[in-house]
């Protein structure tokens, strides 16, 4: 809708500037007591959405006490899943104005609408985002009472994946700051308050008697309409609506989407639970359990969740190990999904396949590689081609005789044994070709050189075979 199709003018045209440093460049949307536009912030050059009162709700006191109060809950919750508040103020109009970070997306109801329904699993991480929103508002003690996908905003981050922030804090409940927090025009309201499709039992009797169970509570039938296309409770009329919702049971996930785990459907249906008692006490345990059916990156979410929450100081599982503390045992939600197992199990075997065949082709060129010695600098010398029986040199006695420096090493032997073991067998060498020509005492000992020397080439210490794989 156009402002020129509203019932009101907005009181601002394309061009104006607000605030003398916001230029309007378009006016998004009109709802039935305010505006928002999107704008150029003049000095920091940057897009901005600005969010203000239509000029006929300035006269309705309590809608500027909501519009103040959203402000106010917005702007606590720093969550990268809540939309930024840049700036407040008021217009010469007299309008109170928050000015947004101007974010490029659209809506989880729009999503349905024109995409149809999700999967599971991007439905999980889309609800976990939200999860993180709500464990910032709740430890703050706000409620925000009107959870639903038009209020789901989906944009695409500069990693490229997509997210969710949670938008309009209009009618949220602080239920525990202090008392400059409750306005009487807003306690006083008798007003339906929300959505009644996305309303809790509690919610419907009294929008003012609710805490966070009441926002689990729309989680659950937002998780299930955006995986079956459609919210669990709906009717023709408003009275057959809220009967159903106070009265009749949450139908199965699965009814409408066989596909989905049934852990899940059990998840969504505790969430759906008529007395709040028996519902997640907490966005974190809900959150747990959800970590299982969302892809492994969502876990940071969970995590996050579980962190907020614990610090806070209200229940919530721990975040990487189980309530023992135990180091080695990972919590349940901490757990991947079977999906994840298996990948992870196929990974491991393809990695362990290729170590195996590493190890082998090893211990293969060890076994067939000639052995080596050491020269008298103490460098490593590794014979790359023994010496054939024809180049070996004789003796005296015509007997061929090998230094023991290029005898082969035994296969099983180590590089560090061979070497540690040369020098000492190298004289014993000489003396036993002399003993073989009969001579009665060896003559002194000299350094044999052959006359065709094997080739060789020097590494230093300390040089292993395996360096060149």
């Amino acid at each position: 809708m156009t402002w020129d199709q509203a019932h009101d003018d907005p009181g601002v045209r394309e061009g104006d500037v607000l605030a003398g440093k916001y230029r309007v460049d378009e006016i998004l949307g009109i709802g039935g007591m305010g505006v928002v536009v999107a704008a150029h912030h003049l000095q920091l050059d940057d897009k901005v959405a600005i969010k203000f009162l239509l000029p006929h709700a300035l006269r309705n006191e309590e809608a500027v006490a909501r519009f103040q109060r959203e402000a106010r809950a917005a702007v606590k919750i720093k969550s990268e899943h809540v939309a930024r508040i840049i700036d407040v103020g008021t217009l010469d109009s007299g309008a109170p104005y928050m000015v947004m970070e101007h974010l490029d997306g659209c809506d989880l109801d729009a999503w349905l609408h024109e995409r149809g329904p999700l999967d599971p699993e991007q439905a999980v991480e889309f609800v976990l985002h939200a999860c993180e929103a709500m464990a910032e508002a709740h430890a703050l003690g706000i409620v925000h009472r009107d959870l639903k996908p038009a209020n789901l905003l989906c944009i695409r981050r500069r990693d490229g994946l997509l997210a969710v922030k949670v938008l309009d804090f209009g009618i949220s409940k602080v239920v525990d700051l202090g008392s400059e927090e409750h306005d009487p025009a807003i306690t006083k309201t008798q007003s339906l308050m929300g959505s009644p499709m996305y309303m809790s039992p509690e919610q419907l009797r009294s929008s003012k008697h609710v805490d966070a169970r009441a926002d689990i509570w729309s989680l659950g039938v937002v998780l299930h309409e955006l995986i079956a296309g459609h919210p669990p409770f709906s009717a023709e009329t408003m009275p057959q609506l809220v009967l159903k919702v106070m009265s009749s049971p949450a139908p199965g996930i699965r009814e409408a989407r066989a596909d989905v785990p049934e852990g899940l459907e059990r998840v969504i249906l505790r969430c759906l639970e008529k007395d709040k008692e028996k519902r997640y006490p907490t966005v974190a345990e809900l959150a747990a359990e959800l970590g299982e059916f969302g892809p492994a990156r969502a876990l940071v979410s969970v995590e996050r969740v579980s962190r907020v929450i614990q610090a806070a100081g209200m229940s919530a599982p721990p975040p990487s190990a189980n309530a023992q503390g135990d180091a080695g045992s990972v919590a349940p939600w901490m757990q991947p999904s079977s999906r994840d197992r298996g990948k992870r199990r196929a990974a491991a075997a393809v990695a362990a396949t290729v170590a195996v065949t590493l190890v082998v082709g090893a211990l293969l060129f060890i076994r067939n590689r000639p052995g080596s010695t050491t020269d008298e600098t103490g460098s490593a010398t590794v014979l790359l081609r023994p010496p054939s029986a024809a180049t070996r040199p004789t003796d005296g006695a015509g007997s061929t005789s090998m230094p023991a420096s290029a005898q082969p090493l035994e296969p099983a032997a180590s590089a560090s044994a061979a070497l540690s073991s040369l020098p000492a067998t190298s004289a014993s060498a000489s003396a036993g070709s002399a003993s073989a020509a009969g001579t009665a005492s060896a003559p002194p000992t000299k350094k044999h050189v052959p006359r065709n020397p094997p080739v060789r080439t020097t590494r230093p210490s300390g040089y292993d075979p395996l360096d060149h794989l």
